[in-house]
């Protein structure tokens, strides 16, 4: 039988340890060996909040979580721009419920609102555009009644236009103020999967390097963000040659957006997502000097490597590299009641690429680590 020294005044739950609840000296060392151990999710509509709450309490404090990413888009009640609010959405008193069991566990929650990409999804035009359609680069491209990839337009999501002179005063109200109710010291922007920049179509953007509006997006919400003490987090893709490194133009950049990686601040957070394998692209987001943590999916077996090969990096790496690789972050791309439907036991689980699995490997791993290290 295995043995597992267990810290005085740890608490075992659904058989993790609790780090919350085992001293400051084994919170030290997991935190020495992956600084970030975080879950993305949607946030959860208002009649879930109570369950999922439950899910932070029970399943993700002693699994070690301490970053929680809350994709929340315009899923909240605005007052700032109340035209922008989904017709269900997350009140104040929904927040503060998340935010405070987020505190009793010392984890950091990370709210995202897609900004410059993703502004559409499928033959559904987004919020933003929605109300405000003078902000879309490619007005021209009309939203299909049946979607289909790939299509004439190259449609796969729309964005909306960086230099439009009122773009910023309207998304970055609503930035500051989801930011002020989740009491957030960080903001994730999205910025992945941009198809959609310097078209030729829009009178502001045409024949500009596409690399530098990226970066220059990048700067102007990082900039924001700064001001008023909050780092930028975004996803890696848009930063990295698809063609050089055969990865594609989804988890790459197809459209010259990847030199911007040197033209951006190296304070931003990325996230660099690969789901089928697992790349070692965040060798080259640290010897850029900037941040990375590495983001899994449904694949059990890459989340695994993945853990390890970020431990690895770790324990290996010159003090400069060292610091700038810094954990990981199961990501589900499902709204967040379908996953605890699986996760709950109230849908079957049959898959064997899956969310629910490859977050419980993933996170054994590092407990496996924490445990011989």
């Amino acid at each position: 039988m295995k043995k597992i020294f267990i810290m005085p005044g740890a608490v075992i739950i659904a058989g993790y340890m609790n780090l919350n609840a085992a001293g400051s000296n084994y919170v030290e060392k997991i935190d020495s060996i992956l600084p970030v151990r975080g879950f993305c999710i949607a946030a959860p509509s208002p009649k879930d909040v109570d369950e999922f709450v439950k899910f932070i309490d029970e399943e993700l404090a002693p699994r070690s979580v301490n970053v929680l990413i809350l994709r929340v888009d315009f899923g909240y009640q605005f007052e700032s721009h109340p035209e922008l609010r989904d017709s269900v959405a997350l009140s104040k008193k929904d927040v503060k419920k998340i935010v405070t069991v987020c505190k009793k566990s010392n984890i950091k929650v990370i709210p995202q609102i897609n900004l410059l990409g993703h502004q559409s999804w499928a033959g559904k035009i987004g919020k933003l555009l929605e109300v405000y359609p003078e902000f879309d680069e490619t007005p021209k491209v009309k939203m299909p009644v049946d979607y289909k990839w790939p299509n004439d337009y190259g449609l796969y999501c729309k964005s909306y236009c960086p230099l439009h002179p009122d773009v910023h005063k309207v998304v970055f109200a609503v930035v500051d103020e989801i930011c002020d109710v989740f009491e957030s010291d960080a903001f994730h922007a999205g910025m992945d999967e941009v198809f959609y920049i310097g078209e030729k179509q829009c009178p502001r953007c045409s024949g500009r390097d596409k690399a530098v509006l990226f970066a220059d997006e990048v700067r102007t919400i990082r900039d924001h963000l700064y001001a008023k003490g909050r780092r930028l987090w975004i996803w890696g893709d848009r930063l990295i040659d698809g063609k050089a490194t055969g990865m594609g133009e989804w988890s790459a950049s197809f459209n010259n957006t990847y030199r911007a990686v040197d033209m951006i601040p190296k304070d931003v957070m990325i996230c660099d997502w690969h789901y089928s394998k697992p790349e070692q692209t965040p060798v080259y987001f640290a010897m850029k000097e900037i941040d990375v943590v590495t983001c899994p999916y449904t694949v059990p077996g890459v989340a695994v490597l993945q853990v390890q090969d970020m431990v690895r990096w770790r324990s290996y790496a010159t003090p400069q590299m060292k610091e700038h690789y810094q954990g990981m972050l199961q990501t589900v791309w499902s709204g967040a009641r379908p996953f605890l439907d699986i996760y709950y036991g109230r849908r079957p689980d049959t898959s064997a690429r899956s969310a629910v699995k490859c977050f419980k490997a993933m996170f054994a791993e590092i407990q496996k680590i924490s445990e011989t290290k």
